[in-house]
C-alpha cells in the first residue's frame, strides 16, 4: 500500500479499528459492514459488545477486546499509532527514525519493531524445497573486530566473532537461513535434510563440508570459486550467484542498524528472509495479515 493509499484510507483511530477488524475477524474488504466479532478462546462467531468497546462471547463468557490474545497486544498503542508503525516498518526506517516521526520514545518503538520481527519468525514454516536449489554458508559479523585485530584465529572459517549463516535458495523461489552453530559437515547435512528433499539437485562452492550431500539421496554439482566466480559455467546453470545476492541482499539491511546484538541476531536476519521471499508482494498486507493472529504458546 503507497503513502496516499494509507493515508486516505487511516485518516482516525475509528477508522484503523475498523481496518485491524476486518483482518482480524475475516473482513478484508475496504466496504461493507464489519465481520461479527469471534471468541479467540473457543471460535464461536456472534460475541455482543459490551459498553466499554470490548466483546464478550456468549457461548464461553469469555471478554476479548480487539487485540487481545494477538502481537497488537504486545505494546499500549492506539490502533493508529500501530499502523503507523506497521508502515513504518514496512518502509524499512530504523526504530530511532520511525520514534521521531510518531512523537514515541526509543524504547516504545523498539519494543513495537522488535514485537513484528518476532511476529514474523513465529510466522515462519519451513518449506520442504524439492526443485533445483543452491546451498551455501555465510558469516555475519564485523570484519575486523577493534579488540582483535592482526589476530591470526581470525580469518576465514575460524573467525569466533562471526555468526555462521546456512542458507537453502530454489531457483526462482524461496530462500530459507538458519543460523547454525558451525559449518561442520554434520551441520549442513543436518539442516539440508531438514530443508531440502532428496533426489533434488543440489549446487554448492567446493567447500568439503557439501562432500557428503552426493551419499545421502541428493544429486550434487559444485561451482569452483577459484575460476569462475560471478560467471556461469558453459551449460548456464553450475552457480550459486542466486544465494550470493541473497547475502549481499541480507547484509546490506543489516548495515544501516549499525551494529546488532547476538541475541537479537536471528530477529534482523528472519526479518531480511520475510523481505526477500515477498519483495514483489504487498509486504503492508502481509506484515497485519501476521500482527492479528494469535501469539504461540512457546
Amino acid at each position: 500500500m503507497s503513502i496516499l493509499n494509507f493515508q486516505r484510507f487511516i485518516r482516525s483511530d475509528a477508522s484503523a479499528t475498523r481496518i485491524i477488524h476486518r483482518y482480524r475477524f475475516g473482513g478484508l474488504g475496504e466496504r461493507g459492514p464489519l465481520p461479527p466479532a469471534c471468541c479467540p478462546r473457543c471460535a464461536t462467531p456472534g460475541a455482543y459488545r459490551l459498553a466499554d468497546e470490548r466483546w464478550r462471547c456468549g457461548t464461553c463468557r469469555y471478554t476479548f477486546g480487539l487485540f487481545t490474545e494477538t502481537w497488537f497486544e504486545a505494546c499500549r498503542l492506539s490502533p493508529l499509532t500501530w499502523l503507523w508503525v506497521v508502515k513504518l516498518f514496512e518502509l524499512e526506517l530504523v526504530a530511532q527514525q520511525a520514534g521521531v516521526q510518531l512523537g514515541l520514545s526509543y524504547p516504545t518503538i523498539l519494543r513495537a519493531f522488535t514485537t513484528i520481527r518476532r511476529a514474523l519468525l513465529a510466522a515462519a514454516e519451513p518449506t520442504l524445497f524439492q526443485a533445483d536449489v543452491e546451498a551455501d554458508e555465510s558469516y555475519f559479523g564485523p570484519r575486523h573486530p577493534t579488540r582483535s585485530r592482526g589476530d591470526p584465529r581470525n580469518q576465514g572459517r575460524s573467525t569466533p566473532h562471526k555468526i555462521p549463516v546456512f542458507g537453502i535458495l530454489e531457483r526462482h523461489g524461496r530462500v530459507q537461513v538458519t543460523v547454525v552453530r558451525d559449518c561442520s559437515a554434520d551441520s549442513l547435512l543436518r539442516e539440508t535434510l531438514r530443508t531440502v528433499k532428496r533426489g533434488s539437485l543440489v549446487y554448492t562452492d567446493r567447500w568439503q563440508g557439501y562432500d557428503t550431500l552426493a551419499f545421502c539421496g541428493y544429486r550434487h554439482l559444485r561451482v569452483d570459486h577459484g575460476k569462475r566466480f560471478s560467471r556461469p559455467s558453459a551449460s548456464g546453470k553450475v552457480h550459486i550467484n542466486g544465494l550470493e545476492g541473497f547475502w549481499s541482499y541480507a547484509k546490506g539491511k543489516l548495515l544501516k542498524h549499525h551494529g546488532v546484538s547476538p541475541r537479537r541476531f536471528p530477529l534482523y536476519l528472519y526479518e531480511a528472509q520475510f523481505r526477500y521471499n515477498h519483495r514483489h508482494e504487498d509486504l503492508f498486507n502481509h506484515l497485519l495479515k501476521i500482527l492479528v493472529q494469535p501469539v504461540p504458546d512457546l
